[in-house]
């Protein structure tokens, strides 16, 4: 069966991409309206791109790559790290920063896919309760951090940094803590690399994944558990890791 790749117009909505290209875009067009990008996350699509004057693209990847809560993979190296340096978690209290120091680009890599355009759509999911941030604090300096969209009991993985060794490594840790304790089903990680496979990441067929995005649309006509605010204000305040 050919792939479909869905050209959005004004007002369009996604189709669930069960024949959308493996390893291509699924979609191209629409905008950055909070609107859309909840309806992306909500059918397994994620926006990509690397400029703000073309068109944009949305993907569903398979397979997809996705990390149950409780099967982070805590390296001897790093309960040793952590042992010797005592790192604090906080939530949602530097949003912008976390986003800002993702966007900055790689070492090797001159271009950022979190454009002004990007940027300014996840600050606006983060107004509106959609998009959170995890932040770790060594001595008193921001060394590491991760952001993405919680919708439902799916936690969409959008970005991460890390400014001192093992800085982004905790942030995942301390995500897949609080998704652990809130009874989450994954962390959505989008593309396998060997790096996430070390963490714990699995590779899932998409329509595995897409089984899982149906079970979780269910929620979607019960905000209090769509939008997670009150999940996530409840770790705001300065907390440790518990191994």
């Amino acid at each position: 069966m050919a792939a479909h790749i869905q050209i959005l117009t004004a007002n369009d909505s996604f189709h669930i991409p069960h024949q959308g290209p493996e390893a291509g875009p699924v979609a191209l067009g629409g905008e950055l309206s909070a609107r859309l990008l909840i309806d992306a996350y909500s059918k397994g699509i994620f926006p990509w791109f690397s400029n703000d004057n073309m068109p944009i693209y949305w993907w569903s990847p398979s397979p997809r790559a996705i990390l149950y809560p409780d099967c982070f993979h805590v390296s001897r190296s790093l309960k040793k790290w952590l042992r010797q340096h005592q790192c604090t978690i906080t939530v949602d209290q530097y949003f912008t920063e976390v986003i800002t120091r993702c966007a900055q680009p790689r070492q090797g890599c001159e271009v950022t896919w979190i454009t002004p355009k990007i940027d300014q759509a996840y600050r606006m999911l983060h107004d509106q309760g959609f998009a959170h941030s995890v932040e770790v604090w060594y001595e008193d300096y921001l060394i590491g951090g991760i952001y993405g969209v919680g919708l439902g009991k799916h936690f969409y993985g959008e970005s991460m940094f890390s400014s001192k060794t093992n800085g982004s490594k905790v942030a995942l840790l301390a995500l897949c803590q609080i998704l652990h304790h809130e009874n989450f089903t994954f962390l959505d990680c989008q593309l396998m690399t060997r790096h996430l496979t070390s963490l714990g990441a699995i590779a899932l067929p998409r329509p595995e994944f897409l089984r899982y995005i149906e079970e979780n649309k269910r929620l979607q006509d019960r905000p209090t558990t769509w939008n997670q605010s009150e999940i996530w204000s409840s770790y705001t305040s300065p907390w440790n890791l518990n191994l």
